[in-house]
């Protein structure tokens, strides 16, 4: 007989349990499964939003039994969970805990997976309702949904659904993105497939959206008319660590621009929705992004900086050169830095610079959205010592400490007029308590429940690669100006700093 769902009358949840489903994991032996997915899946079953009705299925090629994977877990949970687990919850996971063995390109691997989930069905009455997440390499996107459809596992009917999680990079360029959607969609409808980015799973980003259009204080304000310019920071403190291979393909154009600061700008810069329905808030996105102004060979590389880290400091403690990192090549041309300056044409944002950067071995890690104001006029003070006014900024903060601050000019104290500048700093941790979490929990909820609005749709998907095609292009076609260019610890190269300054503008730091 099934055990319930532990209770945990601390950690209630306002949000309804997911109905009856399995989750498999293709890649269940591997360090995004170990280290974010079962944390998160954890996560949900304290704040019981987690089915009774559940069984959780790993595939991989290890040789491991149902035993060695449960085993595999607890030691993972015991290493990677954000809050300690009790006995009776990992005895709940445990009890649900499936293994399949076998090769991703070969047949018998899926018939022996749809055999086990329906004797799951039986056992733990899932109802055919099917989560299939693929943590696996980014060659194996297409291959296993092709698989699963062949013996019949995607087949969706009235009674049940089938759903399709997959994970960054969707495609290295335009035109394998679009056959990467190409294959999906032979198997999969597009109500199926859920590109994921563990971003937009963060409390503040979701949180942009309430702030723009819950609070009748910022929306008016929220234009070309108040607003300066916007900036997007997403800048790590470490380097590549074990990542060489991939990253050394990649760089941090592909690895971080048409995914986590594309979502960024999309939800800061779109129009309201006419509902928080998926599609309604994905089709305000997607006008975004084709409404970007296109680059040209020449702008793309005026309006861009590329980078490399060199050796340096961070922490307080010595950093090796992007080029000495494991399985990186010694002359390696690949950029772990990149800055933009992007326009978006439409009636909003017409004439107003959007400024990104990412990048690997920064000063600290930090994600943040910065909109400054325009300066108020400064007819009225002066003949008062007040010599200038500065602007004023909105600091929507992502990571590490999640909040929002408001920086405005205030009077200080004293017989004379002089201004100071204020902040009004709203924390997460200190208004609605501190829950540690990893990142999925929101999105793995959201998947089961089919609410796609935090996923990418094939259009945004495309896009975003149409936007940074003519960098790719440009980049490729010209050798990067004296790389290493930037050290580590630094925050990056000195041109990227010249690129804010042609137009009077200079990076907001958070430090």
């Amino acid at each position: 007989m099934e055990s319930s769902q532990p209770d945990d009358t601390s950690l209630q949840s306002a949000g309804r349990p997911a109905g009856p489903c399995v989750i498999v994991i293709f890649g269940a032996s591997g360090d995004l499964t170990r280290r974010k997915l079962i944390p998160a899946l954890a996560n949900l079953a304290r704040e019981n939003l987690l089915p009774t009705s559940l069984a959780i299925v790993g595939v991989a090629t290890r040789p491991w039994s149902n035993d060695d994977f449960r085993e595999n877990v607890r030691a993972g949970l015991k290493e990677h969970a954000t809050e300690a687990l009790t006995d009776e919850l990992q005895d709940w996971f445990a009890e649900r805990l499936y293994y399949l063995s076998g090769d991703f390109k070969s047949t018998d691997t899926y018939s022996r997976l749809r055999q086990l989930l329906n004797e799951i069905d039986e056992r733990h009455q899932t109802a055919g309702n099917r989560l299939y997440y693929l943590a696996a390499a980014p060659g194996f996107f297409s291959e296993i949904p092709q698989q699963l459809q062949k013996v019949g596992l995607t087949q969706e009917t009235d009674d049940c659904w089938r759903r399709v999680v997959v994970e960054k990079p969707f495609g290295n360029d335009l035109e394998s993105a679009r056959e990467l959607n190409r294959q999906l969609r032979d198997v999969l409808t597009e109500s199926q497939i859920y590109r994921i980015d563990h971003y937009l799973g963060k409390e503040t980003v979701q949180n942009i959206l309430a702030l723009r259009f819950a609070n009748g204080i910022f929306e008016p304000v929220w234009n070309r008319r108040y607003v300066d310019h916007v900036q997007i920071t997403v800048a790590e403190s470490i380097g590549v660590e074990k990542r060489g291979r991939y990253y050394d393909k990649s760089g941090a154009l592909r690895d971080m621009v048409p995914n986590h600061i594309f979502q960024l700008i999309t939800l800061t810069a779109m129009e309201p929705p006419i509902s928080f329905d998926a599609d309604a808030v994905r089709d305000e996105q997607v006008k975004i992004l084709k409404a970007i102004q296109p680059l040209t060979e020449e702008r793309a590389l005026q309006d861009t900086v590329r980078g490399q880290y060199g050796e340096g400091i961070v922490g307080g403690e010595p950093a090796v050169a992007y080029r000495d990192e494991e399985h990186v090549d010694p002359q390696s041309e690949t950029p772990t830095y990149v800055a933009m300056k992007l326009f978006i044409d439409n009636w909003r944002w017409s004439g107003i610079p959007f400024y990104l950067r990412t990048g690997k071995s920064l000063t600290s890690r930090t994600t943040e959205i910065a909109v400054r104001f325009k300066r108020a006029p400064f007819s009225l003070f002066r003949d008062s010592s007040v010599d200038h006014l500065d602007p004023n900024w909105l600091l929507l903060r992502l990571q590490p400490d999640e909040g929002i601050s408001l920086r405005f000019g205030a009077k200080v104290p004293g017989a004379v007029m002089r201004l100071g500048n204020v902040d009004m700093d709203f924390n997460y941790k200190d208004y609605f308590g501190s829950k540690p979490q990893t990142g999925y929990e929101r999105l793995l909820y959201e998947c089961m429940l089919g609410d796609a609005t935090l996923f990418q749709r094939a259009d945004m998907v495309e896009a975003s690669w149409d936007v940074v095609a003519p960098v790719l292009a440009a980049w490729s076609a010209t050798e990067p100006d004296c790389f290493p260019n930037y050290a580590a610890g630094s925050w990056g190269p000195v041109k990227a700093e010249n690129l804010l300054a042609q137009s009077g503008h200079n990076w907001q730091q958070s430090d």
